[in-house]
């Protein structure tokens, strides 16, 4: 029998947490919008509510996230864990997915999200994911699953992209935009995205700012612009695409990294952190661009602004490990890959994130970038307790640490790096699970 470590057990199971970036989950009216199995896997499916014309063939009859995810150990082990909470002998997938379709939606929320399920004392909601504003419910509406009130994660693109689109739709029956027109177009965003960074920066109910240019462009983002130039014809692309697509989407180095290296001097003057999508995605990253390696740069910029580096930036940890380790503006989210990845996995992953992370930056985000399902929250919270536990209780049984400073790391993991780093002036909930 290995030997069991009390103290460091109850830190792991019963300490309060901040999940430092999470989304919203579905509204109850579009609970089934997207395929369940999101909740284990980042591959690509489609939205249930589309009529099968306007899916491909291939689409229809299977993708990669309705027919390979489930043979995942991240899900073979889900299914017993969510099966479990639904009282169900000998569950399945399927059997979970029925279940939980005929609960009722607030009852659903509250076996999965309630904060002595999840001890989740405070959210960091990003809001600015494609199908919030359509079918999720608001950041505050959030507070009942928490004990503390949410706040918000301001994704900076989708600011851009909203400022953007009023300031081009009168040029969009126009022939190309002179230089002239772009030079204004440009001058008027500056403006107003430095107007909306402030207002944000003001904002009590905003902890911080996120950069998805791993996502759109990569994050080799230049320090320095090439030109003006470069960033209006950037600015032209925007508007042509605009033209074919009826949609904004940064996806244009120039003005992608403009943005980017806005956001980072406001953070830098107002202290609150900028956190930076890195490793772990969909199919739309270039895998090799995702990189937090590529940040260096940037990181050495901007010395004044906290870098936040989401997703544990699997599977390039140890890199991102190395950043924390040799810059100080510079802290490592380690999630979303609860549930994603198998229990072994999940080990291994806080493994290299110790082997070189200064413990005082390490951020626990619990849930699967939490978000659409309730069922996100429980997985990644439950998983990630086990997970600090199994890794900590073999570094004291080797001697490496002692209990109690293991403990401590837990702790701070969990609340208190966070709780400091976004300025959040909060007294750990020891309560939260129903303890005296």
């Amino acid at each position: 029998m290995p030997p069991t470590y009390p103290h460091l057990q109850k830190a792991c199971q019963l300490y309060p947490a901040i999940d430092n970036h999470a989304h919203p989950i579905l509204a109850g009216q579009h609970r089934d919008r997207f395929e369940f199995e999101g909740l284990i896997s980042e591959a690509q499916g489609y939205s249930t509510s589309l009529p099968l014309s306007h899916l491909s063939s291939s689409f229809v009859k299977g993708s990669a996230l309705s027919v390979d995810s489930i043979h995942t150990l991240a899900c073979k082990r889900a299914v017993p864990q969510l099966g479990a909470r639904l009282n169900l002998q000998s569950p399945t997938w399927d059997s979970v997915k029925a279940t939980r379709s005929d609960l009722p939606y607030s009852e659903l929320c509250e076996l999965f999200m309630g904060p002595s399920v999840t001890g989740i004392q405070c959210m960091l909601l990003d809001d600015g994911l494609g199908g919030v504003e359509e079918f999720a419910e608001g950041y505050a509406w959030h507070d009942r699953f928490a004990t503390s009130p949410t706040k918000r994660i301001v994704r900076v693109e989708i600011v851009a992209e909203d400022i953007l689109k009023p300031l081009l739709k009168p040029h969009l029956d126009k022939v190309p935009l002179t230089s002239d027109e772009a030079l204004r177009v440009l001058h008027s965003f500056n403006t107003a995205f430095k107007t909306a960074l402030t207002d944000s920066v003001n904002d009590k109910n905003v902890a911080g700012f996120k950069s998805i240019a791993c996502y759109r462009t990569g994050l080799d983002v230049e320090p320095v612009a090439e030109s003006v130039e470069s960033i209006l014809s950037s600015l032209k692309d925007v508007l042509e695409m605009y033209r074919e697509t009826s949609t904004i989407r940064l996806a244009h180095r120039a003005l992608n990294d403009h943005v980017v290296r806005m956001t980072l001097e406001a953070s830098g003057e107002c202290g609150k952190p900028v956190q930076f999508h890195t490793g772990l995605g969909d199919n739309d990253i270039t895998l090799n661009r995702s990189s937090p390696s590529h940040l260096q740069a940037i990181i050495k910029a901007f010395p004044k602004t906290l870098f936040v580096l989401l997703h544990s930036s699997y599977p390039f940890t140890r890199e991102a490990g190395y950043l924390t380790a040799v810059y100080p503006n510079v802290y490592l989210d380690f999630g979303e890959v609860f549930p994603f990845v198998s229990g072994s996995g999940q080990r291994s992953i806080i493994r290299q994130v110790l082997e070189l992370c200064p413990t005082n930056k390490i951020l626990w985000f619990p849930s699967t970038d939490g978000h659409w399902w309730p069922e996100s929250y429980y997985l990644g919270s439950i998983q990630a307790r086990q997970a600090l536990y199994d890794v900590l209780s073999e570094t004291v049984a080797l001697g490496e640490i002692s209990e109690g400073d293991a403990a401590n790391i837990v702790e701070n993991a969990l609340f208190h790096n966070a709780n400091k780093l976004y300025k959040l002036s909060l007294e750990p909930d020891i309560a939260i699970f129903g303890q005296k």
